[in-house]
């Protein structure tokens, strides 16, 4: 059996702000068996575990398959790793489509941006914001000048559970809500959050509360599961929920959480088998200055850290 553990450290653009934590480079694992791929990459202030931690686990794993017993990761970084080098992938899966745009920044530098020629040529169906990180003013102006701008284009809200029930029904309240296809996560609570969505009737979606396990239930205003595999870990789990959102007529989004190109491959291909026709939201890749793949897909382990390998891969 052919095994391998290998680290990167891929360089952001900028730095960015994660929860408090301020990260310039992107790290990881990729795990591979028999020539099978997979990504271990925690993103600090939002996985529970440390990179450590994830490390030491897909080793402890990797001991395990050789000496030919199964492995039962706990860590949902590392559960995913495994089951994506693993998983028996479905043949001629066909390519996911196109990520929405994810605008990530002060409100002043993202006005900026947006006054390049390409976004004016043609404007996106939706964009992605992320929210509940300025002053409220400005992120309500920066929404509003959004919506002049691109009158056609549907806004995705990502609060990460920033606000308070208060703050968010507050924001809300403000929203001009033909503009806005959802707002993901206002509250940390899914109480709070369903509060905020009767009050003020903007539509809301799941992302943390997924990732964390808590319990949720369908709600009319309730349109959408963000699930991000990384951070769940388990596929079985993931599936579940798919299954879960078929049932309760929700739309079902695989978002990333700043993976290589490697992972967001994995993911761009779970979104083609769970959510063919909704875009995913994998528009994180361009954030990072360098790959760990070749563009034809090969893994180029010599500029990785080898941590373990069993034979020449």
């Amino acid at each position: 059996m052919q095994l391998a553990l290998y680290r990167y450290s891929l360089p952001l653009r900028q730095p960015l702000m994660f929860k408090g934590h301020r990260l310039k480079s992107r790290e990881g694992l990729l795990i591979s068996i028999n020539g099978q791929w997979g990504e271990v990459a925690p993103l600090p202030g939002f996985s529970m575990e440390t990179l450590a931690q994830a490390e030491a686990e897909s080793l402890a794993c990797l001991a395990a398959l050789k000496r030919g017993d199964t492995t039962c990761p706990a860590l949902p970084s590392v559960q995913f790793g495994f089951d994506c080098a693993q998983r028996a992938w479905p043949a001629n899966l066909p390519d996911p489509l196109p990520a929405y745009p994810l605008l990530q920044g002060t409100p002043a530098s993202l006005m900026q941006s947006l006054s390049a020629p390409h976004w004016q040529a043609s404007p996106p169906k939706r964009l992605k914001l992320k929210v509940a990180r300025y002053a409220m003013a400005e992120e309500l102006a920066l929404i509003k000048q959004l919506g002049k701008r691109f009158p056609t284009t549907q806004l995705i809200l990502d609060a990460n559970a920033g606000w308070t029930q208060e703050e968010a029904q507050r924001f809300c309240e403000q929203l001009t809500l033909e503009q806005i296809d959802y707002l993901e996560e206002p509250c940390a609570s899914f109480a709070d959050t369903i509060a905020v969505a009767e009050a003020t009737g903007v539509n809301v979606a799941l992302d943390e509360t997924l990732s964390r396990g808590d319990a949720w239930q369908c709600h009319p205003q309730l349109k959408a599961l963000v699930i991000k595999p990384t951070l769940i870990g388990s596929l079985n789990a993931c599936e579940a929920l798919v299954q879960r959102a078929s049932e309760g007529n929700l739309r079902v989004v695989i978002s990333s959480s700043f993976e290589s190109d490697l992972g967001l491959g994995l993911l761009g291909r779970l979104a083609s088998q769970w959510a063919p026709n909704e875009p995913p939201g994998l528009d994180t890749g361009h954030w990072l200055t360098a790959r760990v793949t070749h563009v034809l897909g090969e893994v180029m382990t010599h500029s990785l850290r080898c941590i373990y390998r069993t034979s020449s891969l």
